[in-house]
């Protein structure tokens, strides 16, 4: 048996070089590095877990489509010859940021909205239920996780509804999140006449994606073209999640007037992506009339673009803010540009504070996020740790002028691998509304103390560690 031995040797070894040129090659160092020692240690498992999860990229011609319908400009035509909407004003220090959201994301800062945040699942739900009931022309959803009950069946309630008074319906929902629903509610909304679709299914014999947990985890709902929700909330209930002994605590935004055409454009992207249907009539794209004073913008991110649209976002409104930041996200796993602004920002006065759970669902991402609590500590970041259950709110407030609302997680998932939507909201009194909400986050949190932080068993330091270095690839 000893020919055996020597074709094991000489096929580790094969995979070690062949992968070391393939894993260089298409990955950032940090997770080049990740894949490179689980590939050196165990070259087997390692080359069949890089196959399954290893890119994070669309195919070629499915990207080229789905970047071309969010670049054909529907939202920025109809408005380019109103400035005042357009281009409202914003202070001096973040026209870089809206500029880079525009370039990156292809969709306009829009002024003339109201803007309303919700935090209770009830009041998310029975808004949403009645925006619904209220449809004339069309009900527009897309949702990492559409529930079978709670939430999910009122939504369904609704949509059956609508359809009966001739609404227009779509629902997509991603392929792994809602799974359970597509087989379980899909058929039924189907059959009342809801167009309902899975978002990048996976399969045996489907895969349309290069790998199963590159997912599409955006939440966001339009209305007649002329009400927007998008945020954190997933059609389901608190207690339905996994972990039914966390109280998970999500953050929307309702929009009103013509922010609520790039949502429109958003979902239109996605619909095509998944069915091969254009929705670019113009029932869909009403003129909607301000309805407020506030400049609002929508940016999409995801693996169809080169580079990592809100990680570049997020650290360019850190570089802007002058006094005060706060981040609430359920996942932390910066990489070393994000940790590195933080880190500069505090050093330039900036008061840093993350509120996170004490508590995660997932135990290698919540120690991935642990691991880098020290080095945030010794650089002066205020950490706390939510103590009433899963804060899972994706928030960034800077100063009193700017907040970041939206899908993403601030961990290298959403950053690269994740279909992801946030809002970017430019009003003094939306800025303050989520401060005091963030507060309250943060009265029902526990302070992290350097000190007491360093005192953990030296067991729990090495499984942060473990945790960390496979962090670019969790």
């Amino acid at each position: 048996m000893a020919w055996l031995s020597w074709l094991l040797l000489i096929s580790e070894w094969t995979i070690r070089i062949t992968m070391l040129l393939v894993v260089a090659r298409k990955r950032r160092p940090n997770s080049a590095v990740a894949w490179l020692l689980i590939i050196f240690f165990e070259p087997l498992i390692g080359l069949a877990l890089y196959l399954l999860i290893g890119e994070n990229r669309l195919p070629r011609r499915r990207m080229g489509e789905y970047k071309e319908v969010l670049d054909a400009g529907h939202v920025r035509e109809r408005f380019r010859g109103h400035s005042g909407i357009v281009q409202p004003r914003v202070e001096e220090r973040f026209k870089a940021t809206i500029s880079m959201a525009e370039r990156l994301g292809n969709l306009p800062i829009l002024g003339g909205n109201h803007v309303a945040l919700i935090g209770l699942d009830g009041d998310f739900a029975e808004q949403l239920v009645q925006d619904i009931d209220h449809a004339k022309d069309h009900v527009h959803l897309l949702y990492y996780i559409f529930g079978c009950e709670d939430i999910g069946e009122r939504v369904g309630q609704a949509l059956a509804r609508a359809v009966e008074r001739g609404v227009a319906c779509r629902v997509l929902m991603d392929g792994v999140g809602s799974r359970k629903t597509l087989k379980r509610f899909g058929p039924g909304l189907r059959q009342v006449g809801v167009e309902v679709h899975a978002a990048l299914p996976v399969g045996v014999f489907r895969r349309r994606v290069a790998r199963f947990d590159l997912r599409n985890h955006r939440k966001l709902a339009v209305i007649d073209g002329s009400i927007g929700y998008t945020g954190s909330h997933n059609l389901i209930g608190a207690s339905s999640y996994g972990r039914q002994d966390l109280a998970w605590v999500d953050l929307s935004v309702r929009v009103q007037g013509p922010a609520v055409l790039n949502l429109q454009s958003v979902f239109m992207s996605d619909w095509n992506y998944e069915t091969g249907q254009a929705l670019d009539e113009e029932r869909y794209f009403p003129d909607v009339k301000p309805s407020g004073n506030v400049a609002l913008q929508v940016f999409p991110s995801g693996p169809i673009y080169n580079i990592e649209i809100f990680q570049r976002l997020v650290v360019s409104a850190l570089h802007a803010a002058q006094r005060h930041v706060v981040i609430t996200t359920p996942y932390f796993v910066p990489d070393e540009a994000f940790l590195q602004a933080m880190q500069t920002a505090v050093w330039r006065g900036v008061m840093v504070e993350i509120i996170v759970p004490e508590r995660f669902d997932q135990l290698w991402v919540g120690a991935a996020s642990q691991a880098y609590f020290e080095e945030l500590l010794e650089a002066g970041v205020r950490i706390y740790q939510y103590q009433k259950g899963m804060l899972h709110a994706k928030t960034l407030c800077v100063d009193d002028a700017m907040a970041f609302i939206g899908s993403s997680n601030f961990d290298i998932r959403s950053f690269a691998l994740n279909f992801e939507i946030n809002s970017v909201v430019f009003d003094p009194h939306i800025v303050e509304t989520l401060r005091q909400e963030l507060a309250r986050y943060r009265a029902d949190s526990r302070l992290l103390i350097r000190e007491d932080w360093a005192k953990r068993s030296l067991g729990l330091r090495a499984f942060h560690q473990l945790a960390k270095l496979m962090s670019p690839v969790l």
